[in-house]
């Protein structure tokens, strides 16, 4: 039987142009998801301290023997980041690093010696180069003892999970001295000029620049970095997904001396925690999430970082009264120490941290666009299902956020995970107490109010005060 070969051409020519035409248009579609939103118009739960970790039980009792109920506010760990990412559902994270040019400064923490341990891990703490811990001779544990190989385990779950929304990597520069009593602390290396440029060094040793989103980058062609997020504004996700941001938590002198010879930070890989005035000003720290100038912040085109809870206070009484606040303020990162439910040491609540609706990301409450849809945002594979924090107990000052209820159950140290549930349709709820089991939500027939900061804890034994706060 013969064949027509000219014929057979022309039909596979056919086929192939309407097998491309299919794929170019699934893969145009897929590209567009949730491509036009920016990174500003977005909000994610971050972790604070991300690194850290629990001292050993004799060292525990060591620390609240000197301090008392002080030793509280250090009582929290942190699963390894990787895992935060992955498990957690976490998209901002917090590393407060050390320099320590020749190695070892940091490689025999007090706390050892005193309970008759040897150095920690001195095949990491004897290198030379920056440290990542809390706090020297006390706080010193850390799932990534260095900066970079904290940075190596970003880099490794970021180019693993490509679609995920930009990281931010808040960096807390410490050198403050700590006193107590005539305890001998290792007298901190301070933050130079070659320190800070080794900052930035250490963070292109392991990220490129087309890894990074710096400040170089959003400020494009406008004359600083403050016109450009107000005005042109910050990068899409689509854009953006994959990278990683840094953000300097200092602000004063450290600032200042960044900036020195960088104008509107010409040259650098951080942002720097900048009054909204100054030319440098694009990422904004406001940890209280009562703050009134956040809303009008994120509506300005500035990133705002905040804080869900802090030194364990919230979690044990179970207020989410600061979460909600700071879920409503529109602030881009909340931080907690407590992102996934279980993660109390030392008492039991169900305090958690999460985004309502379960998603890794949503849209933001204060800027996000119409167009914008939660579950386009970030897109790597949904971590496992996990329950939802309960709706503000008072309507929230900004537009529209909803939660459901969380489930209850024993808290332990190791991450929990539950059932996810959808919040409910509609306006702000309120949270009405059941007589059986947890919250439910009802629709609230209140006008929208401000959250009502609660009263103040009464202090516990003074504890250590750095600047600014030895917990920070």
């Amino acid at each position: 039987m013969s064949i027509d070969l000219n014929r057979v051409a022309v039909a596979v020519a056919g086929l192939l142009l309407v097998v491309t035409a299919v794929a170019t248009g699934s893969s145009a579609s897929q590209a567009a998801v949730g491509d036009d939103v920016r990174l500003n118009e977005i909000q994610v739960v971050g972790s604070h301290n991300s690194y850290k970790v629990l001292p050993t039980e004799a060292e525990q009792d060591l620390i609240r023997s000197v301090i008392g109920d002080g030793a509280d506010l250090m009582q929290y760990e942190h699963a390894p980041l990787p895992e935060q990412f992955s498990d957690q559902r976490v998209r901002q994270i917090e590393l407060d690093v050390w320099v320590d040019e020749a190695g070892g400064l940091y490689s025999q923490p007090l706390l050892r010696t005193a309970t008759g341990q040897g150095p920690y891990r001195p095949e990491l703490m004897d290198q030379p180069g920056i440290k990542t811990f809390h706090i020297q001779d006390v706080d010193y544990g850390s799932t990534c003892p260095t900066f970079v190989l904290c940075l190596q385990q970003v880099k490794a779950w970021s180019d693993a999970n490509a679609g995920h929304v930009p990281l931010a990597i808040l960096v807390e520069l410490k050198d403050t001295p700590l006193v107590v009593g005539s305890f001998e602390f290792t007298d901190p290396e301070p933050w130079t000029a070659a320190g800070l440029d080794s900052l930035d060094a250490e963070i292109r040793s392991v990220f490129s620049d087309e890894d990074l989103i710096t400040p170089d980058d959003v400020r494009g062609g406008a004359s600083t970095l403050r016109e450009a997020v107000t005005t042109t504004g910050w990068p899409t996700l689509g854009q953006s997904r994959g990278k990683v941001m840094f953000l300097m938590d200092n602000g004063g002198g450290m600032r200042t001396s960044y900036l020195a010879g960088h104008p509107s930070l010409a040259g650098r890989v951080l942002f720097t925690n900048a009054p909204p005035a100054a030319d440098d000003a694009a990422f904004v720290k406001r940890n209280d999430p009562f703050d009134p100038s956040i809303p009008g912040l994120v509506a300005d085109g500035f990133v705002v970082r905040t804080r869900a809870d802090s030194d364990t206070e919230q979690a044990r009484s179970n207020d989410t009264t600061m979460r909600d606040a700071a879920l409503a303020s529109g602030a881009q990162w909340v931080s907690t120490d407590y992102p996934v439910p279980g993660l109390a040491v030392g008492f039991t609540t169900e305090y958690w941290v999460g985004i309502p609706g379960g998603t890794v990301a949503r849209c933001n409450p204060v800027n996000a666009p119409a167009s914008c849809v939660d579950a386009e945002l970030d897109q790597v594979g949904a971590p496992a299902p996990q329950p939802q924090p309960p709706a503000p107990s008072v309507p929230p000052f900004s537009p529209d956020p909803t939660g459901s209820t969380p489930s209850t159950g024993p808290a332990t140290t190791e991450p929990g995970a539950g059932s996810t549930t959808q919040p409910p349709p509609g306006g702000p709820s309120t949270t009405e107490p059941s007589p059986t089991g947890p919250p439910t939500t009802s629709p609230s027939e209140r006008p929208p109010t401000r959250p009502t900061r609660p009263a103040p804890r009464p202090p516990a034994a003074a504890p250590v005060r750095a600047e600014p706060s030895y917990t920070g």
